[in-house]
């Protein structure tokens, strides 16, 4: 087939767009970062070395050899590609009936939660693969080993066996269409939707899996399956005894037998034991999980360390909702002395509905020498709900005297954020979507080694960054 994914920078779009051109499908692409110039991107690259052609998101992509057009929630109804499709008569399809059928067509591990998916997901991949099942994988982040002995960008692989490991995403209620051998439920938090809604949404899922694994911990969703197995960080079927962590890692027993992580924070534990559950499900014994385990080495943008200056370290991290930030947060008070904190909000949806759980999470998780930056919203292009501001957030902390600042002008903080920092400081740049990030993380590294953190020129005495006034 001739396929034209709309969005294909999308983690999610990228993954089934490689899943085809793998498999011999002509496949061409759009995006909005093409559509405005924004070209210097791995994946880019990356789609292109498979022969996948790029356009910009004006139509030009499409045409009357196109069979079929594959786009995600994110794709407004007045999308010039959207429209173009319609005018021809090409078949559209949502990104999650096309995963569905990959789902429907393999023995299928469906990793669900309004956290933690990739990482599990990734977890899971790589002891199945480890124990030497040949398996396939879909997910949402790029996956580390994959990328180091596959050689490929990473958030898919094909396999040879018959099993698959996706992400089932709730966010646009699409979770409800893959119906998996063996479904796992990670958490349910208000993300995207009202707790309600997505507990209707994991309830059907659930109905639709052979076998369910679900967090006996999670009070939102032990109704919804109150007799399958369970695992937990402190009960459950499958659980951890003698949990140890550091700023680097966790050391921690299952059933006898020890686990040694080498990814920091309480969660990752958690994940880890979700992943443990499943593989156990699967056949794999206890003493391959933990040998797999320690070698693994994570996925893009979770708690990447973009290096250190002057014992300062700098931690690029895709914590985007309240529950992963504060998370990543803890994870980065377990190896600094102080987290000073960047954040970008991903989407003004989020920031509409999740204003006072942001509050709150940032309340508890930044402590009184601790400092958090916040700026405005990722806005990658289509409809803005209006008078919605990431100042919110800003003023709701303000007035729980949080240390924070705010700028719509994220380069105005690099200067202010590399003059606080001190040695033994973590500074976490957090988000998601934005592929500029990593780049923005690696000029916070770069501002450090311009300014010193014993600078003791006259502007710096006087508190005045001397780097903020020269740029």
């Amino acid at each position: 087939m001739k396929i034209h994914f709309i969005g294909i920078g999308g983690v999610g779009m990228s993954a089934l767009a490689q899943l085809h051109a793998m498999g011999q499908d002509e496949v061409t692409g759009s995006d909005r970062l093409i559509s405005k110039g924004y070209t210097d991107m791995a994946l880019w690259d990356y789609l292109q070395k498979l022969g996948i052609k790029l356009f910009p998101q004006d139509g030009s992509g499409i045409d009357e050899k196109t069979e079929l057009v594959v786009l995600s929630s994110a794709i407004e109804e007045d999308n010039p590609e959207l429209k173009k499709a319609r005018q021809l008569h090409i078949p559209t399809m949502h990104r999650s009936e096309l995963l569905a059928k990959h789902v429907a067509s393999h023995r299928t591990i469906a990793v669900s939660g309004t956290s933690g998916k990739s990482t599990t997901t990734a977890m899971i991949y790589d002891i199945l693969a480890f124990a030497g099942l040949e398996p396939s994988v879909i997910t949402g982040a790029a996956i580390l080993s994959l990328q180091k002995d596959q050689g490929v960008f990473g958030n898919v692989y094909k396999g040879k066996s018959d099993l698959l490991i996706v992400e089932a995403d709730e966010s646009d209620g699409s979770i409800v269409k893959y119906k998996p051998h063996l479904g796992i439920c990670l958490n349910l938090q208000k993300d995207h939707k009202e707790i309600e809604v997505l507990q209707g949404y994991f309830k059907e899922f659930i109905s639709h899996c052979e076998n369910t694994l679900i967090n006996a911990e999670e009070t939102n969703l032990q109704q919804l399956a109150p007799h399958a197995k369970t695992f937990g960080l402190s009960y459950g079927d499958i659980h951890p005894v003698s949990i140890k962590a550091d700023g680097f890692g966790s050391d921690f027993t299952i059933q006898g037998q020890p686990f040694r992580l080498q990814v920091p924070g309480l969660h990752n534990v958690a994940n880890a034991t979700a992943a443990i559950a499943a593989a156990l499900h699967l056949g794999v014994d206890l003493e391959t999980c933990a040998k797999a385990l320690h070698k693994f080495q994570g996925i893009a943008r979770r708690f990447a360390s973009v290096g250190s200056f002057n014992k300062i370290e700098v931690v690029d991290d895709f914590a985007h909702n309240p529950h992963k930030l504060a998370a990543t947060i803890a994870a980065a008070h377990l190896r600094g002395k102080r987290v000073l904190a960047f954040y970008q909000p991903h989407a003004f949806t989020s920031i509409k509905l999740l204003a006072n759980e942001f509050v709150d999470s940032f309340a508890r998780s930044i402590g009184p020498n601790d400092h958090l930056w916040l700026t405005e919203v990722y806005y990658p292009g289509g409809t803005i709900p209006q008078g919605v501001s990431c100042k919110t957030v800003y003023e709701g902390l303000k007035a729980r005297g949080i240390n924070v600042t705010y700028d719509g002008c994220r380069e105005h903080l690099l200067a202010e954020m590399a003059a606080a920092a001190q040695p033994g400081d973590i500074l976490l740049v957090l988000g998601a979507r934005d592929p500029t990030l990593t780049d923005f993380a690696r000029k916070l590294l770069a501002a450090l080694k311009e300014h010193p953190a014993d600078c003791t020129c006259a502007a710096c005495m006087l508190g005045n960054c001397c780097l903020a006034y020269r740029k």
